[in-house]
Formats: C-alpha cells, structure tokens, sequence
C-alpha cells in the first residue's frame, strides 16, 4: 500500500509537472540564439589581418559567436554584403565635457563611427569625476565613455588661484589625493595641458609626482605638451622624463609640427618616439588627420597674462599691453607666420560675424587696417569680450603623414560633442575625422592599408588605454561594431561648412543595440562608462 501510494504521488507530482515542463520546452524552441545577426559581411577586426567573409552574432550586448549561421536563429538580421564590418571606432583624445551633457546623442561622432571616446585631455576634466560618471549614468548617453582626470583642473583644485610658483608640501599631497581619487573613480589615467594656465607653471617634479599615481593605479600619462611648434623637441623630451621617472605609460597627445618654420621636424620628433620605444618606454600618439589644430584664442598670447586672474588690469596698462603686443608678434614671427592670417574664429560670441574669418579679415572688416600690430589689437579685443574658439592653419600636410604613417600613431578628433545648430563654425574634425581617414588617406592616398587604419582606430586604442572589451571583434567582447561601405565612405565636413555629417556608415553599434540605421540616430542610449581597471565600487 505504501508502495502503491508513492507511485501514485510520484504519478501524480510528474502529471502536475508536466505542462510545466512542455511550456519550458516550448519556450526554448521558440527563443532565438542571438539578439543581432551580421551576415555576409568583410570583418577587418582590428589586429591589421586581410578581411574574411563570416556572420556576427550578438547576444546581450556582446559578440556571442563568429561563423556561419542560419538567419532564423536570430530576432533580427542586417545583412552586411559587400560591406565593411569593423570594431567601433575609439577617439582617444576628446572635450565632451559639457556638450555630452546637452547633446546625450553625441551625433557627430557616432554618424562617423565612434563608438568609444576618452575624454578629460589638455588638463582639463571634470571632478569629482566619479560624481559625473554617476550622472551621466543616470541621464543615458549614446557612446561609451572613459576620462582621464586633469592636471589643471587638479592644479585649481588644490592651489587656491595662486598659480605662478611651485605648490607647497601641503598643497601638493592635495593635489596627490585629488589624483588618487579621481583614478579610484575609474580615471584611465592623468592629462597635462602644459601651454595652457595653470599647467604651465608646473614644473617637470610636480608632474611627475602626480604621473607616479596615475602608474599606481594602472593609468598612464597623456600630455598636451608645452610646445608643438619651435622648441617641439625639448617638450618631447620632458614627456619622455615624466614617463620614465614615473614608470608611466606615455600618451603624446595632437602630435604634431605646429609652426611653418619647423615643416619637416616630424621626421626629428618621431625619430624621438623611435628611440624611446627601442629603450623599452612605452609611448603612443595620437592625432587628427587634418593641417589645422583648433583651440581658444588665448594661445595667441604669451601664457604670463593669464596668470593670477589679472588679465584686465595687464590689458588696461598701456606699458604692458605694448609689451603683449611685442611678444605676440615674436611668437607669430618665430612660428614663420608674418600676419595672423592663419588664426580663424570658430565661435566668438559677443559677435557671431566674425565666426568664420581669420584675424586680417576681421581687422580689415572692423578697423580698417591689417597691419600685424592693429591684428594684435583686434585678437586683445577679441580676448576682452569673452574670447573666442579658433582653427589654426600651422601646420603641414607632408608632417601629417608622416606622422600617420607610424605604427604608434592613433587616430583622435581633439573635438567636443557639436550641435549642428549652433551658428559656431567649428573644426570640421569634430563631424569628419574618422571618415576623413578611410575616404582621403586610405582609398585616396593609399598612406595606409584599411586594415592598418581601422586598427589605428579600434585595437591600438584599445590597448593604450587598456579597455579590454573593445577594440577587436571577437567572442565575448562588447558588441560596438562599424558597417560601412569603403567605397563611398567620406568626410563632408570642411572648414567652410564644417557641420555636416560623414557618410557610408550604414549601421554604427553600441554594446549590441542599433544607434545608427540606415545613418539615421535611432536615439538609443546604450552607451557605458568604461572605468579605468583599478576602479573601486
């Protein structure tokens, strides 16, 4: 009998059971495998190998599997036939801060395939970063993002405004605590911006003593460096000190030969790099793929006006704006450049007019003179009523790519996140930089392979920066993928209408979800924040 009765329980619990066992079978045969299937598609994946032919597969925001499959198994399907499919591009030098915050889409760069950015370079970043990180979270973005944490901002910080000597012993452990927090934070490393207030004040110890944190906490050192232009070598060098005293990774951030009387010292600056690497020290570059750099119209002047937040009462004394004057037209005849020609306003907005045109045009427009010093004059005016962004034209196309041709040279935008509304006329890297390497420096000038190029845009990054997940296109790596047509792909942006978006990128992924289609901004927000590895939760 109690045989009997167990059997009849165990008869009764497996009839109980069932449907619950058929409804789990059922569900399973109805799942699909994959969330994403790429099929058809040339991968170029990112270590320099030739293309083959294979699908993609992405379940959960990552790359499950890479092969041949069959297309039911998957809830949807792009197919990418004749097609280039690649790792999402990584701009490893960016100013998001801010424009990130009104713009979560980050258009402009994902229209050219930028899945990933690093931002906080030049000494300049946001703090307490892991409070912004936070935000960022909170609000949604649409492309991952990683920071350094910035000298300047750090310098600031711990310095009280009094910038123009050495930090006391107290102020520079603050300095060392705000480092090491930022990098607790997830910080990927420190920034310098050495032509810029306060960084330029700081001598080669205190940078390294800050470097020494970032090391310690797994990070490197980038460096917007002191000079680009005439003593570009002895800068070089500093940031190879820093390195080596720091036992630091170095990042040589926009490199580049910025001044016309130096054309052709890129040939000395990357012997420079060269060597270095043959002694063992690591060191990288990165650089926008165009002969014009952009930054604030302050690098016109000599950097000692801005110190101490005296710069009205310096412009007001006649004796020491005669003096600004003189060492402005030194520094601009020095660079080789005998009128400021060369300086465009990007954004000035006290007087959107002047947007577009360099310093003669808008001296001639307005006082009708352009002598160099009524150019001087104007670029003081300029300054007083609320400064203005500026595109540089210093710089030469043969020094570009011979800088691009180097095995450690990665390729970044040095751009912010860009309404495409605004009246600003800004450097057309910030819309076409990416697409500009594929369309002029591969398919037209053949300066590097596809293959090469996509790895300066994706692995090497990847690698520097040490975000492991991304970079390569292989099984369970994070699913940010590029598909574009090679042939078609081009930058529309210039310096006369500069906000326009590059085209021939048909699909661009973040972490497995579509952001572009059909290069439309589907408005998905799948980006991440990409912590540095020592990052404490």
């Amino acid at each position: 009998m109690k045989i009997r009765l167990a059997l009849a329980g165990f008869v009764i619990c497996a009839i109980w059971s069932l449907p619950v066992l058929l409804s789990s079978q059922t569900q399973h045969a109805q799942a699909k495998d994959f969330d994403l299937l790429i099929k058809n598609g040339r991968i170029v994946d990112g270590t320099n190998n030739p293309w083959f032919v294979a699908d993609i597969a992405i379940k959960n925001g990552r790359i499950a599997d890479i092969g041949h499959f069959a297309e039911t198994r998957a809830a949807r399907v792009i197919d990418a036939q004749n097609h280039i499919v690649a790792p999402g591009f990584i701009d490893v030098h960016t100013h998001i801060e801010g424009g990130i915050t009104r713009l979560p889409t980050a258009e402009n760069f994902l229209q050219m395939g930028v899945t990933s950015v690093v931002t906080g370079n030049c000494g300049s970043s946001e703090l307490p970063l892991g409070d912004w990180f936070q935000n960022l979270e909170k609000t949604g973005v649409s492309i991952n993002i990683a920071s350094l944490v910035g000298h300047n901002t750090i310098r600031r910080a711990g310095m009280n405004g009094d910038f123009d000597r050495a930090p006391t012993a107290g102020e520079l452990q603050r300095m060392r605590d705000l480092t090491a927090q930022a990098m607790r934070e997830g910080a990927v490393g420190l920034s310098t911006g050495l032509e810029y207030v306060p960084g330029t004040y700081a001598k080669t110890d205190e940078i390294v003593s800050l470097a020494k944190i970032a090391a310690e906490h797994g990070g490197l050192y980038a460096t917007h460096m002191r000079n680009e232009d005439v003593t570009v070598e002895q800068s070089i060098k500093e940031s190879l000190e820093v390195g080596a005293q720091a036992n630091c990774p170095v990042q040589i951030s926009h490199f580049k030969i910025s001044s016309r009387s130096r054309w052709g010292a890129s040939a000395i600056t990357i012997k420079m790099v060269e060597e270095a690497r043959a002694r063992g020290q690591q060191v990288t570059v990165d650089q926008y793929l165009y002969p014009a750099s952009s930054t604030g119209i302050g690098i016109l002047f000599p950097s000692w006006i801005f110190a101490d937040g005296k710069l009205n009462e310096r412009l007001q004394d006649k004796a020491t704006r005669e003096r600004i004057i003189r060492e402005m037209l030194e520094k601009a005849n020095k660079g080789g450049f005998q009128d400021f020609s060369f300086a465009y306003v990007a954004s000035h907005r006290a007087n959107p007019n002047f947007n577009g045109k360099n310093i003669a045009e808008i001296t001639s427009m307005t006082r009708k003179e352009s002598t160099i010093t009524a150019q001087a004059e104007q670029a003081i005016e300029i300054l007083k009523t609320g400064g203005a962004s500026m595109v540089l034209q210093k710089m030469s196309e043969a020094d570009v790519e011979r800088i691009f041709r180097q095995p450690f040279t990665m390729v970044a935008s040095d751009a912010g996140v860009i309404d495409v509304a605004s009246d600003s006329i800004p450097h057309p890297r910030g819309f076409g930089n990416n697409a500009r390497v594929l369309a002029e420096y591969v398919r037209k000038r053949n300066v590097v392979s596809l293959a090469e190029a996509i790895r300066k845009m994706t692995s090497l990054p990847a690698q520097t920066f040490k975000l492991w997940d991304r970079g390569l296109l292989r099984p369970g790596m994070a699913a940010d993928v590029v598909i574009f047509d090679e042939k078609v792909v081009a930058d529309l942006a210039n310096f006369q209408q500069p906000k326009q978006y590059a085209t021939g990128f048909g699909y661009v992924l973040v972490n497995g979800q579509v952001i572009i289609e059909n290069g439309k901004h589907t408005g998905a927000r799948a980006g991440q924040i990409l912590r540095g590895k020592t990052h404490h939760r």
